[in-house]
């Protein structure tokens, strides 16, 4: 009965490790994105290494993930799944015991860490493909609708998690870094309890052979173009992924740890009803209208908090920010899987995905760059005009195209 409430009608039961594993690694990563430049700014580390980690963290998830789409049909998910928690389990003990830089910053690269609101790890083309073997159908799309909702709700509540080490340092007289350190501690933990999961997860049989990946064709025009747009509205996200604006609050406005933790909480809260909200909105305007509709005024609330004078109105203009900004994710997706044939969706799923991540992977460290010089407004208002100009050139690109 619990597992019906869990899973949609006509789903294999074994897409429910998959999913427990997605809230646990979201709920940790919900935490991670706020600790994280706090955690660095505690060691001694400048505003401008903590977007040079993040950008690590960013580039090595986008290289592996490359990887996994080059070569990881010749290997079976389950397998690389389980290589991929305790690669994990190591990047949380990584980061719990060491102290230098460089030895982070490699960590940071090969390691798992998400700086991100979303999930841009390796686990997601991985989960991604398990799960489509799962269901058929409407039962597939509740399916996937399913896992990204519950990697929302569990990133907010992870954000909360973010108050513990406060609590701990006024509770339990520990020292700040080490109750810092403990919730590393925590996700190496959780990443061993997801390699259990992942262990319950159908064994491959002996005379199943990787079925190599379709290659874009006819519509490799169309995906091409769509990339390239998408790198541009990453490139523009990596200048405030969640760890720079978590270190902008406090820089700008000297935000607790516990409050920043409030905050992208209710930011997650509300993006996760935008997502539920979109098909809704797309039903009514169109898939590439509520993209761009949606995601102009998102970047203008942005430049706007940028420029706040006081908190409170910076973190209106933030949730006002958080309630549209992620509305053309499903879109985005349904739009790309809409004008391209069948047997190309996978090629182009990757095809998209590749250098959006490359991109994004690359601008933390110049918005670090912005805060370390002293432009605590530049990174924000860099990112609210270039996605208001991809928006833009989407919208006159794309308008024309029916979705078939």
């Amino acid at each position: 009965m619990i597992v019906r409430l869990i899973l949609p009608a006509g789903v294999d039961r074994a897409a429910l490790p998959l999913l427990t594993a997605r809230a646990l690694r979201a709920f940790v990563d919900g935490y991670v994105a706020v600790l994280l430049p706090a955690y660095l700014l505690a060691l001694g580390f400048g505003v401008w290494e903590v977007g040079l980690i993040s950008t690590a963290t960013l580039l090595g998830s986008a290289l592996a993930t490359l990887a996994v789409g080059a070569w990881g049909h010749r290997f079976h998910h389950r397998h690389l799944l389980l290589a991929a928690a305790l690669l994990m389990a190591a990047t949380g003990l990584g980061f719990a015991s060491l102290s230098a830089f460089w030895p982070l910053l490699l960590v940071a690269f090969v390691g798992t860490l998400n700086p991100s609101s979303g999930d841009v790890s390796v686990f997601l083309p991985l989960e991604h493909a398990r799960l489509a073997e799962a269901a058929q159908g409407d039962a597939r799309t509740a399916l996937f609708a399913r896992y990204s909702l519950t990697g929302a709700l569990c990133a907010a509540l992870g954000a909360l998690a973010a108050a513990v080490p406060d609590w701990l340092v006024a509770n339990f007289a520990i020292d700040r870094l080490d109750a810092l350190r403990s919730l590393f501690a925590v996700y190496a933990l959780v990443g061993i309890t997801v390699w259990l999961l992942y262990r319950r997860l159908p064994q491959p049989q002996s005379h199943e052979q990787p079925a190599p990946p379709t290659p874009l064709g006819p519509s490799r025009g169309i995906v091409t173009r769509l990339a390239a747009l998408f790198s541009i509205d990453a490139f523009a996200g990596g200048l405030v992924v969640n760890s720079l604006l978590a270190l902008w609050l406090f820089e700008r406005f000297g935000l607790s740890l516990t409050a920043a933790g409030a905050f992208f909480f209710w930011a997650g809260l509300l993006t996760a009803a935008s997502q539920l909200a979109a098909p809704w909105v797309a039903s009514r305007i169109g898939l590439i209208n509520t993209m761009v509709f949606t995601h102009i005024p998102a970047n203008i609330c942005l430049i706007l908090a940028a420029l706040a004078q006081s908190l409170p109105v910076a973190l209106g203009l933030l949730l006002l920010r958080s309630a549209l900004s992620q509305m053309d994710v499903p879109t985005r997706s349904a739009f790309v899987m809409a004008v391209v044939t069948p047997p190309e969706r996978a090629a182009a799923a990757s095809f998209t995905a590749v250098p959006r991540s490359l991109a994004a992977a690359f601008s933390p460290s110049l918005g670090g760059a912005m805060f370390a010089a002293g432009w605590l407004a530049a990174p924000l208002v860099a990112c609210g005009l270039l996605k208001i100009a991809y928006d833009l050139a989407l919208w006159r690109a794309f308008r024309q195209v029916k979705p078939g």
